[in-house]
């Protein structure tokens, strides 16, 4: 699943190549998870210049003038193609065809990929816009499982499954761990961890794919991943399951509970 680093580097790879383009038809290939009609998206957006692509969570959202926003969320295998790589995209769900010839389109071979027309706006932070307070007062309250707290997108949104392990690893907290019985030291160490892992995974990203559109990228991933045995300091990594998903970590990551 595409989790806040790929995102953020989508939204400004579109942003560079499609901004001030006019969308001349949205052609819309699989309708079932659309919030509105494919009648109504197409009167909405046709005809419409793309003004602005943003990342909200685990959502990107194209914003076109008239105020119209569309929102997409990849889902677990959906992902964005150029339409002049792929002109006709297998497992498309949404293609977009700017006025002179360019394009890209949304595909997932589930068919899960959900688009939303003028999403509802949500009082729950981005995890790189929430503030350190907003985070302490979150782990204070919760007796949680940490993991599944920083996968809970009405908590926190952006962290999925990879990136939760990545920023764990890098604070040195077991996955495992009760949000409560941390530590305010360590909840302020793993705050900032959050922030530094997610800040340098989207550099990465951006440098790595530059104007192309490539899919997810792991190949920065210090311990999430099934093809790392050993971490850099040499630790052995262990993995187990957490809600039911594949969660990796090594002994020396403290647990608190």
């Amino acid at each position: 699943m595409a989790e806040l680093p790929d995102l953020s580097v989508f939204a400004k790879i579109l942003y560079r190549r499609f901004k001030g383009m006019t969308l001349e038809r949205i052609e819309v290939t699989v309708a079932k998870k659309l919030n509105v009609s494919s009648k109504e998206v197409k009167q909405c957006l046709e005809g419409q210049r793309l003004e602005n692509v943003s990342r909200n969570g685990k959502t990107l959202q194209l914003h076109f003038s008239t105020n119209q926003v569309l929102g997409i969320h990849l889902m677990l295998r959906g992902e964005l193609v150029s339409l002049d790589v792929e002109v006709n995209p297998k497992y498309q769900i949404l293609g977009f065809h700017f006025k002179g010839g360019e394009g890209f389109a949304v595909v997932d071979l589930q068919k899960q990929a959900t688009p939303t027309l003028n999403p509802p706006s949500t009082k729950v932070p981005d995890a790189l816009e929430m503030d350190e307070a907003y985070f302490l007062d979150l782990l204070s309250r919760k007796r949680t499982n940490l993991k599944t707290l920083m996968m809970d997108q009405h908590q926190m949104r952006g962290i999925g499954n990879s990136y939760a392990d990545e920023i764990l690893y890098h604070a040195g907290i077991s996955p495992f761990s009760i949000a409560k019985a941390i530590p305010v030291k360590e909840a302020k160490k793993l705050f900032k961890s959050l922030r530094h892992v997610l800040e340098n995974a989207i550099r990465d990203i951006e440098k790595e794919n530059g104007d192309e559109l490539k899919g997810e990228l792991r190949d920065f991933m210090r311990i999430h991943g099934a093809g790392i045995k050993v971490t850099a300091k040499g630790e052995e990594v262990l993995s187990d399951r957490i809600g039911g998903r594949k969660t990796y970590f090594v002994k020396s990551q403290h647990l608190y509970n």
